[in-house]
């Protein structure tokens, strides 16, 4: 049996949810990675995701011998949040027993960070998340994708696929987002953060 060791101020995480937008056209965007990596888990644990409503993909299961559910807004980035603050609700889980997993621009491409808490950083989908939780106080898992180096539009940019260095070291990468999430899950926020959030052990 795992035996969990988690921070002693901090709620146990009960839900896990990516962000990203529906759709083939968008699924190996940089803006989905979130969605990517929620996809791994899932498959790596076996827990079936399916579509319980039209705005919500999610499952249930156990990742190493903590509960959890995962789920996937399908309203777009920019309305992830009322399908989110519904799952919520309907589940009585409280946003601070929430870990989002999303794209940040302004993280080099292969760099992890995990955050507490926090506001939205320019981030649309950690916005809406914000406004239909009335609350920042979720944590968070930052996927760096980077900035383009040239003058390119930022909707552009993350709307864009990676390109071939990016796509030589993305397995990897989700690999590691991966058991980050599962390190925030089983063994709290802390241990997450004291684990990836030092730059030289999360860079691609």
């Amino acid at each position: 049996m795992t035996v969990t060791a988690l921070d002693d101020k901090s709620p146990q995480i009960k839900l896990i949810a990516g962000l990203g937008n529906p759709g083939p056209a968008y699924r190996h965007t940089r803006h989905n990675l979130g969605f990517r990596v929620v996809d791994h888990l899932a498959r790596l644990f076996k827990i079936e995701l399916a579509l319980i409503a039209p705005d919500l993909v999610a499952g249930r299961g156990n990742i190493k011998g903590c509960a959890v559910c995962m789920l996937k807004p399908q309203g777009y980035m920019n309305r992830s949040g009322p399908p989110v603050n519904t799952f919520l609700e309907k589940f009585c889980i409280s946003p601070g027993e929430v870990l989002v997993i999303h794209d940040d621009i302004d993280l080099e491409f292969g760099r992890l960070k995990i955050k507490k808490k926090g506001g939205d950083g320019g981030h649309k989908g950690i916005g809406s998340m914000i406004d239909a939780l009335e609350a920042g106080d979720f944590a968070r898992l930052r996927l760096g994708i980077g900035r383009s180096g040239a003058d390119e539009d930022v909707v552009d940019y993350v709307l864009g696929q990676f390109d071939d260095r990016e796509r030589e070291n993305l397995a990897a990468f989700i690999d590691r987002a991966s058991e980050a999430a599962v390190t925030v899950l089983c063994d709290g926020v802390n241990a997450g953060m004291n684990r990836f959030n030092r730059k030289s052990a999360t860079k691609c």
